[in-house]
């Protein structure tokens, strides 16, 4: 119950005195009078001071109260949702008006658009669906001018309001909007509506303004916590990418993993590692989370262009905010199809070279931050480990297969030297090494090109042309001409069958310039690639003099032919056919083998 406080009143007897006193002339009865005056109204000022006192006294009661019921909602309630909803509940209750509504700015685009957070029962369906631009509204103004605004009847006419019909702004009169301010940062706005015309205190806008600073502080709090659980997951997926490259995995793996955990942890709709072929000046993708048929089917990009290849090209990380606004993004349709907007591309740093690019994509259009570029360049840095680590993985297996190739290699050359040693009829020692050292550079064009080639493959094209180039060198006579090409598909081999290859190669084009331009002075020896689904054949084309007649692999008695027949039968598993060409002078050589 409220404390009544008593009022000071004359007793009847004592005012029937000086109701008497006042009829006389008596100076002295008349300065009583004036003192008896002023004692009632001094009376009077005390009685209003401390009833005004009594009423503050309430207001701060109520106040605190309230302030204590959003603490406690604020406190106890984990997920802002929950928290805002109680807090308009609060809010509407303490206040004595009809609906409250709690607007807060979209922190998941760049756009600033304030949204529905939290309302009363009546409007809950319209959480997340009722927008307003910075300004737009009463509540778009009290968030860009951090004021607060009341308006006592007539809300809808004020000439700043904006109207939505399922809100039911019609049967609203007056209007309270305060803005959300912590640490001079603006949230947001919380409003509470009457529906009949309602005169707002300095007590109520104070009371609605407490509250909303304490809401505000809330959500700060609310959102720092989130950010310090997203860098702390941040952090244990860079924790797992460092052990994982240490470990016995594969580059296919890591990459994938990856992605994998790069998407997963900073919620990005797709992750993609691309890596640079250095021969093709692309970029190529290398593992990706995506199964989207349409980006899978992306043409590689050439180094320089779009946003990847400018990325690796210039060194440096590179965002976009809006993929479908971007005139040097080269695949809007595809974004559009596979639902990504923004864009951040890291290259993939080794020894100040980029050999690739970690592309991160977010489902809507958002503004990557320092702290997430920071983190995307460590995951890229990871990134560039492991493929340095799996590199020098597969270098260092390689190096012990390539001694035990070597090994074998030299055991292949003493082999073939003997066979010229027992059935080869050289006229000069010359001509004898020469054709053992044509042998010799053709094993160590294999080697060499290993060296610089991708880990443990040789490329047939390359190795061709290197042996073509080689016979023009050292084999060809003076005074002639013969012209040399590679035409075809090119395909890699490991280095056992890239070494069966290349001899077999130097032996048909050897045989090629020695027989066929024996009494021919100019001419040409091409070399095709084909690969199919099932095998791979390689052509040896020369526009010679063509075979004698009766010509067979068997009954000849060519040293190089034979070995030719050995190796591919032996370790291509493959066969051999050497005939003249059908619709053209000269002679064709084919290997087939399985693939």
């Amino acid at each position: 119950m409220k404390e009544r406080i008593p009022r000071f009143r004359t007793p009847w007897r004592t005012r029937r005195l000086f109701a008497a006193l006042r009829r006389t002339d008596d100076p002295d009865v008349a300065l009583l009078q004036q003192e008896l005056d002023a004692r009632d109204r001094r009376l009077r000022e005390m009685t209003l001071m401390m009833e005004q006192m009594r009423h503050e006294l309430e207001e701060k009661r109520a106040e605190a109260e309230a302030l204590r019921r959003i603490g406690e909602a604020t406190g106890s309630a984990f997920h802002s949702e929950e928290m805002l909803k109680v807090t308009a509940e609060i809010a509407t209750a303490i206040t004595g008006t009809d609906s409250c509504q709690i607007y807060l700015f979209d922190t998941s685009s760049n756009s600033e658009e304030l949204v529905l957070r939290a309302a009363d029962e009546s409007f809950a369906s319209m959480i997340g669906k009722i927008r307003l631009r910075l300004g737009e509204g009463i509540t778009g103004w009290v968030a860009r001018e951090r004021k607060p605004v009341a308006v006592s009847e007539k809300a809808y006419a004020d000439h700043r309001f904006k109207f939505f019909p399922e809100m039911l702004e019609g049967e609203y009169e007056s209007m309270l909007s305060v803005p959300l301010v912590t640490r001079g940062n603006i949230l947001g706005v919380i409003n509470v509506r009457t529906r009949r015309p309602h005169n707002y205190s300095k007590t109520q806008i104070h009371l609605l303004s407490g509250i909303a600073s304490q809401v505000a502080g809330a959500i700060e709090r609310s959102r720092r916590y989130r950010q310090l659980e997203k860098h702390a997951d941040q952090l244990h997926t860079l924790s797992e990418v460092s052990q994982a490259i240490t470990s016995n995995l594969y580059l296919e793996e890591l990459l994938q993993l990856i992605v994998g955990m790069t998407a997963q942890t900073m919620n990005y709709k797709i992750c993609t590692v691309m890596l640079v072929d250095k021969e093709k000046g692309e970029l190529v993708i290398k593992a990706t989370q995506s199964d989207s048929k349409e980006y899978l089917e992306k043409p590689n990009l050439k180094i320089g262009e779009s946003i990847s290849g400018r990325a690796v090209a210039e060194k440096r990380a590179i965002t976009v905010l809006d993929l479908l606004q971007a005139p040097e993004y080269q695949f809007p349709d595809v974004a559009q199809k596979v639902g990504v907007r923004s864009l951040a591309s890291i290259p993939l740093m080794v020894k100040g070279e980029a050999v690739g690019v970690l592309n991160c994509y977010t489902e809507k259009v958002h503004q990557f931050s320092k702290e997430e570029l920071s983190i995307l360049q460590a995951l890229s840095t990871q990134a560039a480990l492991a493929i340095e680590h799996a590199k020098l993985m597969v270098r260092s297996a390689l190096i012990q297969e390539m001694h035990h190739r070597v090994k074998n290699n030299l055991q292949q050359i003493v082999s073939l030297i003997r066979l010229e040693m027992r059935y080869a009829k050289f006229t000069t020692v010359e001509d004898a090494l020469n054709d053992t050292l044509s042998r010799i550079l053709a094993i160590s064009n294999v080697h060499e090109l290993l060296s610089r080639d991708d880990l443990d493959s040789v490329s047939i094209k390359k190795v061709a042309e290197s042996i073509l180039h080689a016979t023009q060198q050292s084999v060809v006579p003076p005074g002639k001409s013969i012209q040399t090409l590679v035409e075809g598909d090119d395909f890699k081999l490991p280095l056992s069958k890239a070494t069966s290859v290349a001899l077999v190669l130097n032996e048909l084009v050897q045989n090629a310039v020695e027989h066929g331009f024996k009494t021919l002075n100019e001419g040409r020896i091409k070399v095709q690639l084909f690969q199919e689904p099932d095998e791979m054949r390689i052509a040896v084309i020369n526009d010679g003099d063509r075979l004698p007649e009766g010509f067979t692999l068997r009954n000849s008695n060519s040293l190089g032919l034979s070995i030719v027949e050995t190796l591919v039968r032996g370790d291509l598993h493959g066969t051999f056919s050497l005939e003249n060409a059908v619709y053209d002078n000269g002679i064709i050589a084919i290997v087939t083998f399985p693939r």
